[in-house]
């Protein structure tokens, strides 16, 4: 599986932003999928994940009720819209796929490139 993040960009506080992850693979359907956030200096971060099915979704304590992951099976893409964004979401976002679920949050799996936000205050 390939994974190619965007959507990033600058906005300031308070604006929402939506990334997309575009995944190649016919198993894509298969995966739980996940974000995760590195900022400068710290280390990486769960953001959240959704079953292959899309039936479940999991957000870090972080962006609980601002973040909503979504994915389109027949797209081969999965989402994270981001709204009501703080300058602490500053990071470059990632995507990753993989099973099982407690692979994907440790941080397994397959990974893409990631995408720069930044959040102005």
């Amino acid at each position: 599986v390939q994974l190619q993040a965007s959507g990033g960009g600058l906005v300031q506080a308070g604006d929402s932003l939506r990334l997309s992850c575009a995944a190649s693979g016919r198993t894509f359907s298969r995966y739980i999928m996940g974000w995760f956030r590195q900022a400068p200096g710290k280390e990486r971060e769960f953001v959240a994940a959704i079953t292959w099915s899309g039936d479940s979704t999991y957000y870090s304590d972080s962006v609980k009720g601002r973040f909503t992951i979504s994915r389109d099976n027949a797209k081969n893409t999965v989402y994270l819209q981001m709204n009501s964004l703080k300058p602490e979401d500053t990071a470059v976002y990632y995507c990753a796929a993989g099973l099982p679920f407690s692979t994907v949050v440790a941080g397994g799996g397959y990974w893409g490139q990631g995408t720069q936000v930044t959040v102005s205050s």
